[in-house]
């Protein structure tokens, strides 16, 4: 045998050895049973009932937990729905009305048990690592200290703060997300049929073919999976190095503001093809030194480098009017004191985490002081 047969036997062996690693690691997460397991139904329970253990819907579900859990079980086993409807419900953000559609703790113990064994850690390896929401070890806090990341190695990169960010957003996000695009994604990685008629149990619900409803898990591992294809284009296709997504949030740093058009007319045409709509008033092209609009923040590139954060300014007169109506509240008795400092220093604790804003908290603890000073008895 030659030295060349040789190492093609090795390598063919390896390649075997390979390929048994990933159809067993395949198996271990097609399993079906990590969903029907009651060590993961009851540990799920537990997450679930985090916050919100005094109603009487947890209450009553916890009274007779076991017996719920094996009736969970026997259903998932029978290939029977486990879907109990929504508490439906209007919420006002800033102005802006969002339509909750909040799952039962029934399903939503079964929808953590199969996201947490199941769909994140299939779905997780195909995504970006600049992908930041909802995803274990990331969050609001990883985004922004990705940005933060990325314009300090632009600087280091380039040497100076000339540069520009492109910001993108989306129009109606949740509710563009179409049903068959989304089922045709996710059945690529999950090939156990009853996984799959679960998945589409849990999503079909929320609308005729289209949209996500804002209160289940379900929907929200995949909304950070459904512009994936988004992702990959941006970063395997554009070639952009600095670039990071909190769901619906997107930014692209280049030096070139020509380029930055030129990939944005690219992902027009992906965005056409995932149904999804770019909103044009709210995406813009700024520069660096003048500051990316990100998360409630307003983060700039110094010409030394340094990255300064600070907060917009629309957040900081909100907090204002809040504080000057919890004064009023406080003194008709509508409201306590004592809840009215944990709320403020809540935010203060924030605030001083986030942003470079010594002076603007300052002033702020000014106008508390001025509001409460004559309530500070418990």
């Amino acid at each position: 045998m030659t030295s060349g047969e040789r190492k093609e036997g090795r390598y063919q062996r390896r390649k075997a050895l390979r390929d048994r690693k990933k159809q067993a690691f395949l198996i271990q997460f097609d399993d079906f049973a990590l969903v029907a397991d009651p060590n993961h139904l009851y540990i799920a329970f537990r997450k679930s009932r985090r916050g919100v253990s005094w109603k009487e819907s947890i209450q009553r579900y916890e009274a007779n937990l076991l017996l719920n859990i094996l009736e969970t079980i026997q259903k998932l086993n029978a290939g029977e729905s486990v879907c109990c409807g929504f508490a439906e419900f209007d919420l006002f953000e800033r102005g802006k009305k969002r339509h909750i559609k909040s799952v039962h703790i029934f399903e939503r113990a079964v929808q953590k048990t199969f996201c947490d064994y199941v769909l994140v850690p299939i779905i997780s390896r195909s995504l970006i690592y600049d992908n930041g929401a909802s995803l274990k070890n990331k969050g609001l806090h990883f985004s922004i200290r990705r940005l933060i990341t990325h314009l300090s190695k632009y600087y280091r990169h380039y040497k100076t703060n000339e540069g520009y960010c492109l910001q993108v957003d989306f129009s109606k996000y949740f509710d563009s997300i179409r049903h068959d695009i989304l089922f045709k994604a996710v059945e690529k990685h999950i090939k156990d049929q009853r996984l799959i008629k679960l998945f589409h149990d849990f999503v079909s619900p929320f609308g005729d073919g289209i949209s996500l409803g804002l209160g289940s898990q379900v929907s929200q591992i995949s909304a950070i999976f459904y512009a994936n294809p988004l992702d990959h284009f941006i970063k395997e296709k554009c070639r952009i190095k600095y670039y990071g997504r909190y769901m619906d949030d997107l930014y692209l740093l280049h030096p070139d503001k020509g380029y930055l058009l030129q990939c944005l007319e690219g992902m027009k045409k992906v965005c056409a093809e995932l149904g999804l709509t770019i909103n044009m008033r709210k995406t813009r092209i700024t520069k660096l030194k003048d500051g990316v609009h990100f998360l409630k923040g307003v983060y700039s590139l110094n010409p030394n480098g340094k990255v300064i954060r600070r907060a917009k300014p629309e957040s900081m007169k909100r907090m204002r009017r809040k504080l000057k109506k919890f004064s009023r509240l406080v003194e008709i008795g509508r409201m306590k004191y004592s809840d009215v400092r944990t709320a403020y220093q809540s935010w203060r604790g924030s605030y001083r985490r986030r942003f470079n804003a010594f002076h603007t908290i300052k002033r702020m603890d000014g106008l508390y002081n001025r509001l409460f000073i004559n309530y500070r008895r418990v």
